[in-house]
């Protein structure tokens, strides 16, 4: 499936690790958003449930390892070029997630990761989709924890 320029609405999905008022951030080291601050994900592969989509990719961009996924919302990200046509269109499936073990750091496309406390969160060169989803959900995300 073509991501740039697609035929078709992309599915993604999106890792809220929550833990003493903080947030997991990772700036985006590849487009769409390259440089933006969201958190992390990525796309679903075909034939994978959307549930394993988030551990692994919990795992691959911060070296945690995570279980039990918990649904937050869903969100879209339509990005138009110039012209006006659609570059890129991702539905993003956002869920908060325990986390079982690891020393997090970044890795695989996220340029950097922090922890960043829930009031400082908009301070951030956020992407478009998840300052949206961080507006309309930070009260329920400052109740939650990934962590026991």
């Amino acid at each position: 499936m073509k991501r740039l320029y697609p035929d078709q609405p992309v599915v993604g999905v999106g890792s809220v690790i929550v833990k003493d008022g903080k947030l997991v951030l990772i700036k985006r080291g590849n487009e769409p958003s390259k440089g933006k601050w969201s958190i992390p994900g990525g796309h679903v592969e075909l034939g994978e449930c959307l549930e394993t989509a988030v551990i692994r990719e919990t795992k691959e961009e911060t070296c945690l390892d995570a279980d039990n996924p918990r649904l937050v919302d869903v969100v879209d990200n339509v990005d138009l070029d110039e012209q006006g046509k659609i570059k890129y269109h991702y539905v993003i499936v956002d869920y908060l997630v325990h986390v079982k073990s690891g020393d997090i750091q970044a890795a695989s496309d996220a340029a950097e990761l922090r922890w960043v406390p829930f009031g400082e969160v908009e301070n951030y060169n956020l992407t478009a989709s998840f300052r949206v989803f961080f507006t309309k959900n930070r009260e329920k995300l400052e109740k939650a924890t990934s962590y026991r």
